[in-house]
């Protein structure tokens, strides 16, 4: 059975941080893309954060340079998101999702995340000002 489980999510305030983490089961994660997406009520998903996991090469949102590293632990199934000076426009349910297609890395559109697919049901993140 395929399980994508992220946690790590909460409130804090602007300026905080939150390390969020994604257990993959189930499914191959390594060779494979895999990144964290986040949907804001009213506005589309978009995508944050994406690691090719074979290489190690990351991508990043313009948005999360500079303040969110994601990483991962291919021994155990992990990914993880770190997210440092948050701002409250940062305020999401954040879903974590793996690329469709192993052994390469993220295409220039990788943020719409239609290259993506098992996903997971998502943990909310709330900055407040």
């Amino acid at each position: 059975r395929v399980q994508l489980v992220e946690s790590g999510g909460g409130s804090v305030q602007a300026g905080g941080s939150l390390r969020l983490s994604c257990d993959y089961s189930g499914i191959t994660y390594f060779r494979y893309s895999v990144g964290w997406f986040r949907q804001a009520p009213g506005k589309e998903r978009e995508g944050v954060a994406a690691i090719y996991t074979g290489s190690g090469r990351t991508y990043y949102a313009d948005s999360a340079k500079g303040r969110f590293t994601i990483s991962r632990d291919n021994a155990k199934n992990t990914l993880y998101l770190q997210m440092n000076s948050l701002k409250p426009e940062d305020t999401a349910i954040y879903y974590c999702a793996r690329h469709l297609s192993p052994y390469q890395g993220c295409s220039a559109s990788w943020k719409k995340g239609t290259d993506f697919g098992y996903w997971g049901q998502g943990t909310q993140v709330t900055v407040s000002s």
